[in-house]
């Protein structure tokens, strides 16, 4: 169902010319079918999550756990057969991915259903432009191609009306906290740097300060947060004032970002920033440590956008608006996939034609240059066999192919008594003789 549009330069960056909010998103033709393919980060998940509620489709999620050599060769290997389910039929409209485990079972969805499935990655693939149809790469990932979107801030969940629903129902131990309230988001250990003893000190003194001011501190660690990190924390804030969740009980996340009136994040993750300037708090960052070529080229491009400051060592007066690219993220997805708008074509000016195909029917004309009658029959064939259609001899009678807007005329060329018609806005083939 998919057409890739020529017209539309994906390579702009959110906010420049995609305009704003949720309402703006086309909407996706009923029974649009979404697959998510996750390699089980909590991270990835949270931006193929956060695309597929924008576009307002319940996704089919199926997690993929590649062998060892699959794992560490990926996305430079083929899926690994254990993960068949993954690329399994019947074959969605849409496919998102995240993490380069998953890149190989994408590439294969994208094979076995014969190019139907429009294929989404979330952030920079290692295997370059080809691993999808559309790739949503941040723009301090520095990709650029005709393919690439390239937003301030990857996808998340955060909407604006899950943020009211947790201010308006705040977690009791919140919101037994006094104000003003101070969310320390703290994340932990990456490929880019640890956290040694100077930086333990340096969060907990930022911990025990802030309490100290006369302010509620609530803080949460991650998956990666050190051991010590988190005893260190944990005793800081253990005063009637302070709240460390420790994994016990309903993780309070959500209600901490949504009823703090200020949020202090490590910046070791991009994906915690991002979470922190969905919400209206002031968010200031705390540099994480090791190697920090991309992070800082994102903090910066944050701090020059007015959402963020760097940690200095105390809170100032300032105010800012939320910032979220994930309703620019669905929208140039759901741009990308849109039906064409309505035109007709002539056999004998083969560019038009691919205009008004799928993108892989274009490339398989453009192969064929000007298509002799064989070279059409070759072609429906193709559609009919690689669109999942099913039925009677396409000569005799109409096909379901795809569902796109529009009407395609062609004239064979010399042979004007046979006449491919392509009824795409009811999803019909026909052959008339």
């Amino acid at each position: 169902m998919c057409h890739w549009p020529g017209s539309d330069p994906l390579s702009r960056e959110a906010g420049e010319g995609w305009g704003g909010g949720a309402s703006s998103i086309p909407n996706l033709p009923p029974g649009t079918t979404l697959r998510i393919l996750s390699d089980g980060s909590a991270g990835h998940e949270a931006q193929t999550l956060g695309v597929a509620q924008a576009l307002g489709v319940t996704p089919d999620i199926r997690c993929v756990a590649p062998r060892a050599i699959y794992a560490a060769l990926a996305p430079f290997t083929p899926a690994d057969p254990r993960d068949g389910f993954a690329h399994a039929p019947p074959y969605p409209d849409i496919a998102i991915a995240a993490g380069r485990r998953t890149l190989p079972a994408l590439k294969r969805l994208k094979r076995d259903s014969g190019g139907r499935t429009f294929t989404v990655y979330l952030n920079k693939p290692a295997n370059g432009l080809s691993a999808a149809d559309l790739i949503i790469a941040p723009r301090h990932d520095g990709l650029r191609g005709a393919n690439v979107f390239s937003p301030l801030t990857p996808a998340n969940r955060l909407t604006p009306e899950r943020l009211a629903a947790a201010r308006a129902a705040p977690d009791p131990r919140i919101a037994a906290l006094p104000r003003p309230r101070i969310a320390l988001i703290v994340g932990g250990d990456s490929r880019h740097g640890a956290y040694g003893a100077k930086d333990i000190a340096a969060l907990e003194h930022i911990a025990a300060s802030l309490l100290a001011s006369g302010r509620g501190v609530m803080a949460t660690a991650s998956r990666r947060t050190p051991t010590a990190l988190r005893e260190r924390l944990r005793r800081a804030l253990a005063a009637p004032s302070g709240f460390f969740w420790d994994g016990e009980g309903e993780n309070p996340y959500l209600s901490m970002l949504a009823n703090a009136d200020a949020i202090v994040v490590t910046g070791d993750s991009v994906n915690m920033v991002g979470e922190a300037v969905a919400t209206a708090a002031p968010v200031y960052v705390v540099p994480p440590p090791g190697r920090r070529g991309k992070i800082d080229a994102y903090l910066g491009a944050l701090r020059d956008a007015g959402a963020i400051r760097i940690w200095s060592g105390a809170l100032e007066d300032w105010r800012r608006a939320p910032v979220n690219a994930t309703p620019d993220i669905a929208r140039a997805v759901a741009q990308a996939i849109r039906p064409l708008p309505r035109r007709v074509v002539n056999f004998e000016r083969p560019s038009l034609f691919c205009a008004a195909l799928p993108w892989q029917g274009a490339r398989l004309l453009e192969a064929f240059g000007r298509p002799p009658i064989a070279a059409l029959a070759q072609l429906v064939e193709h559609l009919i066999r690689n669109e999942g259609v099913g039925g009677s001899n396409p000569s005799s009678g109409t096909k379901p192919i795809f569902d796109h807007a529009g009407i395609v005329r062609v004239a064979l060329g010399a042979d004007r008594d046979h006449v491919l018609t392509t009824f795409c806005s009811c999803g019909t083939l026909a052959i008339a003789n």
